[in-house]
C-alpha cells in the first residue's frame, strides 16, 4: 500500500494532476459526466506532454552521441532523471516522505500565508525533495529531524519560485490564471529581469518579419524541423558517416537520419504544445474548486512549457543561445577549478526555452537572446560548484541540471556545514 500511495500515485505526476483535478469538480459540485471527462482531459494533457517529452529526450539523446562522437568531448552530465535514479538506492525513503509531507506543508503555506501556489509538477517536487534529502544527509541529519526539516525546506520552494515568476508569467500570458511550477526559475527569473532593463518587449520574437517567400517559416514545426536539421546534420558531418550508420541508424544513410530525427523532435514539440493546450482548458476551470473551497484564491503552479505557446519563436531562440552558454561554458568552468559540465540537451531545451519566452515577455529579441544565455551560463556553472555537496553522488558523472537545484543545494550545504 506504501509503494502504492508514494511511487505509483504521488509519484505519477498525470495521476498526481487528475487527482487535483478531480478534487476541484467534485468541491465544485459538477455532474458525474464534468468530472469524469474533467479528470481524464486533465491527466489526457500531461500524458500528451510526458510523451512529446519523451519523443524530444529521444532524440537529444542521440543528438547527444553524435555531439560527444563529433567533438570527443567529457565531463559531468546533468540529468535530473538519472541522479535521482541513482540517488534511490541510498536516500529513497528520505526522498518519499519529504515529497508527501513538502506537499502537505505546499497546502497549508498556500492557505495560511499569501503564497497562493500550489505545486503541481510532481516530477520536480520528487527530485527537489530527492535533492534536498541528500544534503540533509550529507551534511548528518537523519530520521524525524530530516524528514520534518526537508518537508518544510520543500514547502517552501513549491510557492516561493512560482512566487518570485509570477509578475513575468503575467506579462507573458497577459492573465492571472496560473503560475509556472519548474525549479529553472532562478534562470526564468534572470531572463526576464534581463529583457526588462536591457531589451525591448516592442520588438517582440513573435513579430519577427519573414519575407513572403519564406513565410512557411512561421508555422512553428515549420521552423522547429528546419533548425534542428540544420543542426543535427552540421553534428552528423563530424561525427561521420561511419559512426552513425553502424552505431545509431542500423544502417539508414546518415544524412537521411539526421533529416528524420530533427523531424521527429519538431513533433516533439508539436505534441508538447497540443498537450499544454488540453491540460489548461481542463485544469485552470477545475482548480476553480480548490481554490474557493480548500485554499481560496489558489493558482495551479505548472510545468515550463506551459509557457511555450505564447511565444514559439523565443523557444527555439532560447535553446539555442542557452546551449551556446553551454558550450562556452564548458572551456570556462576548468579555468575556475571547476569540473566540465558537458551540456545536456534536454534541460537547455527547456530550461532555455522557457527563459526565450520570460526573456521576450520583457525585453523583446534581445532580452530573449540575453536571457538565454544566462540561463545556459547559469546551468553550467552551479551544478558544478554543486557537485562537492552531493558526497558519493557526486563522482557519477551526473548531477541535478536546473538552476533551483543548484542554488537550493548551495544554500543548504553552506548551512550544513556552518551547523
Amino acid at each position: 500500500m506504501f509503494d502504492l500511495i508514494m511511487k505509483d500515485i504521488l509519484g505519477t505526476p498525470a495521476i498526481l494532476v487528475g487527482l487535483f483535478a478531480l478534487i476541484g469538480l467534485i468541491l465544485q459540485k459538477k455532474g458525474v459526466a464534468d468530472i469524469i471527462a474533467g479528470t481524464l482531459k486533465t491527466i489526457m494533457g500531461f500524458v500528451i506532454i510526458g510523451a512529446g517529452a519523451n519523443v524530444i529526450i529521444s532524440t537529444l539523446d542521440i543528438f547527444g552521441k553524435m555531439f560527444h562522437k563529433a567533438f570527443h568531448l567529457s565531463g559531468v552530465i546533468p540529468n535530473n532523471e538519472a541522479i535521482v535514479a541513482v540517488a534511490q538506492h541510498s536516500f529513497g525513503m528520505e526522498t518519499a516522505l519529504i515529497m508527501v509531507f513538502g506537499m502537505v506543508v505546499n497546502i497549508l503555506l498556500a492557505r495560511f500565508t499569501r503564497l497562493k501556489y500550489i505545486f503541481l509538477t510532481g516530477h520536480h517536487t520528487m527530485f527537489m525533495a530527492c535533492l534536498i534529502g541528500v544534503i540533509l544527509s550529507t551534511g548528518g541529519l537523519k530520521g524525524a529531524d530530516l524528514v520534518i526539516i526537508g518537508s518544510v525546506l520543500l514547502g517552501l520552494c513549491m510557492v516561493l519560485f512560482p512566487a518570485l515568476l509570477q509578475p513575468y508569467v503575467k506579462q507573458i500570458t497577459n492573465s492571472d490564471d496560473f503560475a509556472v511550477g519548474h525549479f529553472g526559475s532562478l534562470g526564468y527569473f534572470v531572463a526576464g529581469t534581463i529583457g526588462k532593463y536591457f531589451g525591448n518587449k516592442e520588438n517582440s520574437t513573435e513579430n519577427i518579419k519573414v519575407p513572403k517567400q519564406l513565410s512557411f517559416l512561421r508555422d512553428t514545426s515549420v521552423a522547429v524541423s528546419l533548425t534542428m536539421t540544420i543542426l543535427f546534420v552540421i553534428v552528423a558531418f563530424f561525427a561521420g558517416q561511419s559512426f552513425i550508420e553502424s552505431q545509431l541508424s542500423g544502417g539508414t544513410n546518415f544524412i537521411v537520419y539526421s533529416l528524420i530525427q530533427a523531424i521527429t523532435f519538431a513533433a516533439g514539440v508539436y505534441i508538447v504544445l497540443a498537450g499544454v493546450r488540453i491540460l489548461i482548458a481542463e485544469i485552470v476551470p477545475a482548480f476553480k474548486g480548490i481554490a474557493d473551497q480548500i485554499v481560496p484564491n489558489a493558482k495551479p503552479a505548472l510545468d515550463c512549457p506551459t509557457v511555450f505557446p505564447f511565444a514559439p519563436n523565443a523557444v527555439i531562440i532560447g535553446f539555442i543561445m542557452s546551449f551556446l552558454a553551454g558550450l562556452i561554458s564548458m572551456f570556462l568552468l576548468p579555468a575556475f577549478g571547476l569540473a566540465v559540465i558537458v551540456p545536456g540537451l534536454v534541460p537547455h531545451f527547456f530550461t532555455g526555452a522557457t527563459a526565450g519566452v520570460f526573456g521576450n515577455a520583457t525585453g523583446g529579441r534581445r532580452g530573449a537572446i540575453l536571457g538565454a544565455f544566462a540561463n545556459g551560463l547559469l546551468i553550467s556553472f552551479l551544478p558544478a560548484l554543486l557537485l562537492p555537496l552531493l558526497g558519493t553522488l557526486g563522482f557519477e558523472k551526473t548531477t541535478f541540471g536546473d538552476s533551483d537545484f543548484g542554488v537550493v543545494g548551495l544554500i543548504l550545504g553552506f548551512i550544513m556545514r556552518l551547523f
